[in-house]
């Protein structure tokens, strides 16, 4: 079997980076823990700094300061080669000339392995990719979701301490993207070394993490495991970005969120804030004892399988949607009651810049 070490830690201490003739920093400060053998993901919009911290802890761009620690080595100023550190790309990188089992093999060569243990190496990375037929094959003559699987191979063969991937299934259909993370999930679990994987996709961030980092404007938002960031988001931005939310903004007072059209039950610490809640907390009709009603208008219903989006403006301003997965007899222009429970709403710092928008 391949031989795997145990995933290293990897910190960064004050990581920051200034592109020549920026106003801002594209990364500013950013104090990051990866745990041993941890799935993290760092997710964000673009221009939020997630590939440009990645790219520097690969080696690709350089440090204007901080440190960035493998273990307790500080390896910021090593070139990439130096950093044992495995990195797959959205575009494949494979090099066109290269059968895929020559691509899997390069890193090897380049750090002069024996021929019988290259070919051992190589068998059994392409049979844990399941392309263990395809080895003769040229990039070519693979379909994307093979070629990506390839330049997987390639970057665990050589047995790194970490694994890098820049939103490696960003050029894939939907379906092979859902097929792959699979995959992704499976090779971290056997492979039981560090995966550190940037994305755009809220979906894909929750299906595939131990925890995710959440950056914005250079720096990180809030760190946590899928349910934490899902279910207690620190601010407006992490629990707009990270799945739907009606939004709600206003003055909390004694228990009582006063919007400047309505008066809603909340929990929470006074003073300016918002209210968070998820579609899925939200119903069509009156609530009893211990919830919150708000009359609406229906402006659009949206088939969505197991569960239809209804989406509504409320009377007293704003939007929102419900997730309604009982098959409620509506359309646009019905006039209808929503209702979420007290303890279903989350309280957030507000903020005032525009709620994000995904890449």
């Amino acid at each position: 079997m391949l031989e795997t070490p145990t995933g290293a830690g990897i910190r960064t201490e004050a990581l920051t980076k200034v592109f020549k003739g920026a106003v801002a920093p594209a990364v500013d400060a950013v104090d990051l823990h990866v745990r041993p053998g941890e799935f993290m993901t760092l997710l964000g919009p673009s221009g939020s700094g997630k590939t440009t911290t990645l790219n520097m802890i690969a080696g690709f761009e350089t440090v204007t300061s901080g440190r960035i620690l493998l273990d307790d080595t500080d390896i910021a100023r090593l070139p990439p080669y130096r950093r044992d550190l495995g990195m797959v790309f959205q575009s494949y990188a494979l090099f066109p000339h290269m059968t895929a089992a020559e691509n899997v093999a390069f890193p090897l060569r380049r750090r002069r392995v024996g021929k019988a243990e290259v070919a051992r190496r190589v068998r059994e990375a392409l049979e844990l990719v399941h392309l263990g037929e395809h080895g003769d094959r040229l990039p070519a003559q693979l379909s994307g979701g093979q070629q990506q699987r390839v330049a997987l191979a390639r970057a665990f063969v050589f047995s790194p301490r970490a694994m890098l991937l820049d939103e490696p299934l960003g050029a894939l259909d939907k379906k092979l993207r859902e097929s792959l993370q699979l995959e992704i999930a499976r090779l971290h679990s056997e492979l039981g070394i560090t995966f550190v994987f940037v994305t755009h996709d809220q979906e894909e961030a929750l299906a595939l993490s131990d925890r995710i980092a959440v950056f914005r404007d250079g720096r990180i938002e809030q760190v946590g495991t899928p349910a934490e960031l899902y279910e207690t988001p620190v601010s407006r931005f992490v629990a707009t970005f990270l799945g739907d939310s009606t939004v709600f903004a206003g003055t909390l007072r004694g228990g009582l969120l006063d919007t400047g059209t309505a008066q809603l039950h909340a929990d929470g610490d006074d003073g300016g804030c918002a209210l968070v809640v998820r579609p899925e907390r939200m119903r069509l009709g009156a609530g009893g004892a211990g919830s919150n009603t708000l009359s609406a208008t229906v402006t659009d219903v949206v088939y969505q399988g197991a569960f239809r989006r209804v989406l509504v403006a409320f009377d007293a301003g704003g939007t929102g949607q419900v997730r309604d997965t009982d098959g409620s007899a509506v359309a646009a222009g019905d006039r209808v009651e929503v209702s979420w429970p007290t303890t279903a709403g989350v309280v957030v710092a507000d903020s005032t810049v525009a709620e994000p928008v995904p890449a």
